[in-house]
């Protein structure tokens, strides 16, 4: 591992003004559990790391009747650990829950691994399907990002020179709604989906129709998707395999999957299909309190 500077700020400002300072050269460092292995192997030469698990501000957990406020310091075990976030947001504790083992979960964290935005991701999915939001702060202030448009490349984002992801914001959701994620691995040496699906759905008092849905997709693109259309079929019918089967369809015309050691193109687009069904049927469950 190559030598680099530390420091553990103790102030958002002072974070801002060492990334500034160091012109791209500075990498945040939350849990650091790729981070750390990224800078090991050589694939990351950064002169500064900073470690910002000493921010207030990146610390913030707090599920109120607004919604979800999530820093991005905050480890997947305490989210997963929190009963109103299982209940009220549980495709995103679906997603902690399987993001490496126990141990990893300890110092993870949903914010670090968006930042990390890898295609295959196991937290962005659900994320996109429960509608959050960013807020990041750099030199020029705080602005507000959707989750669904973070991500803009294979590890890479919309964060530029001197900006830090510090909260993840969840709108409260709706009465009958329900989430879940699922994702297929190839085995269980190998912990990176090949095909990840979450899915949020609102139904109507009855609980026989959607009202609304959001799906969002890993591991079938340069970037995790917002699969919108997908989501815009379920909206206003019925509860039925027929329903659900279109929204499947949609979303594999989304999917752009390529073939590699996990999986071929044409695998990656039958998953997406299957989990798709899969996921929106277990989340319509849990929508109905099941």
């Amino acid at each position: 591992m190559r030598d680099f500077e530390y420091e553990a700020p103790l102030s958002l400002e002072q974070t801002v003004t060492l990334l500034k300072s160091n012109n791209g050269a500075a990498r945040v460092l939350a849990g650091g559990t790729d981070l750390i292995d990224h800078v090991r192997t050589g694939r990351l030469t950064p002169d500064l790391i900073i470690d910002v698990k000493k921010l207030m501000e990146l610390n913030v957990l707090d599920a109120a009747d607004s919604g979800l406020r999530l820093g991005a310091a905050v480890p997947c075990y305490l989210i997963y650990g929190n009963e109103t976030i299982c209940s009220q947001y549980s495709a995103l504790t679906d997603s902690c829950k399987i993001i490496g083992g126990i141990q990893t979960q300890s110092r993870a964290s949903v914010g670090g691994n968006l930042c990390n935005s890898g295609p295959a991701a196991d937290s962005i999915p659900s994320l996109i399907a429960l509608n959050a939001v960013c807020k990041i702060t750099g030199p020029d202030g705080t602005r507000e990002v959707p989750v669904a448009e973070f991500c803009t490349g294979p590890s890479q984002n919309v964060l530029q020179p001197g900006e830090l992801l510090v909260e993840i914001n969840i709108p409260a959701p709706a009465a009958n709604s329900g989430s879940h994620y699922r994702r297929f691995i190839p085995r269980n040496e190998m912990d990176i989906a090949v095909v990840g699906v979450g899915a949020s759905v609102t139904l109507d008092e009855s609980g026989e129709n959607f009202v609304s849905a959001r799906i969002g997709l890993a591991a079938v693109g340069p970037t995790p998707i917002f699969a919108e259309e997908a989501g815009n079929v379920l909206a206003g019918q019925p509860v039925n395999d027929e329903s659900i089967a279109k929204a499947a369809a949609a979303a594999q015309a989304i999917a752009t999957p390529i073939d590699d050691m996990r999986g071929t193109k044409e695998f990656r687009l039958h998953l997406t299909g299957v989990l798709t069904e899969r996921v929106v049927k277990a989340a319509v469950e849990r929508a109905r309190g099941n």
